[in-house]
């Protein structure tokens, strides 16, 4: 039995499906799940009653650094899970996404994506036929995980990350080099239709922060990143 957190932040404003990802995850039967979420609500407005609610934030605030304050015993655990509000995950997902990760030691891996949903990088669109994929791409979004062996070399994210957008190119050098795999779980794929992409908040301050980012650290070059170095049927 593995120790995860999730965490996750949803928009209680509009209309998410947090409640139904919060069920599922807590539906575990293998693994003890610790949740936190944390609401935002623009000027007070919306429903910030989800259970596990652990903060509310009324003034915008950068996404990362309401993850950083969530996961800040992310060494106690397992597993880091951060989650968006807007994706729909199969029954026994969590059982299921843990036991592929650990079959495949992928130390960072995220689900793929069903082929109904929003998709913005092809490679992380489900494989037919494959159980996972070993790449050298995991994006941020909408679920990422994190094993605790990788956590020192990913949290705490820092204040200079904003949405997160690059950290996707920077991850992958940190993980080889520290001798560690990352992946693609193409069998248990979550389905992200709910919202359009970069409908709640800045594109333009957050195309600024990923180019800063990415300038401040190496990072891969698009071609390199999107590479699958190993396919599992």
């Amino acid at each position: 039995m593995s120790s995860v957190l999730a965490v996750g932040i949803y928009l209680a404003d509009r209309p998410h499906a947090a409640g139904h990802l919060l069920y599922e995850l807590a539906g575990s039967r293998a693994h003890e799940v610790t949740q936190r979420w944390t609401a935002l609500a623009p000027g007070g407005a919306g429903y910030c009653d989800l259970p596990c609610t652990v903060a509310i934030e009324i003034s915008p605030a950068p996404k990362f650094s309401l993850i950083d304050a969530m996961t800040h015993d992310a060494d106690n655990f397992d597993w880091v899970f951060l989650c968006d509000d807007d994706i729909e995950v199969p029954a026994d997902f969590i059982d299921n996404f843990i036991e592929l990760a650990e079959r495949f030691d992928f130390a960072l891996c995220q689900p793929a994506r069903t082929t109904d949903s929003y998709i913005d990088h092809g490679i992380v669109a489900r494989m037919a036929g494959l159980s996972a994929r070993r790449t050298r791409f995991v994006e941020i979004g909408p679920l990422v995980a994190i094993r605790r062996d990788a956590m020192p070399l990913l949290l705490p994210f820092g204040n200079d990350c904003g949405m997160g957008w690059g950290l996707d190119f920077i991850w992958p050098g940190i993980i080889e080099e520290a001798g560690l795999r990352m992946g693609i779980i193409d069998a248990v794929p979550v389905a992200h239709r709910m919202r359009k992409p970069v409908t709640g908040y800045d594109h333009g301050g957050a195309s600024r922060a990923m180019f800063q980012l990415m300038a401040a650290h190496p990072h891969l070059p698009r071609e390199q990143a999107f590479t699958v170095l190993e396919a599992y049927v």
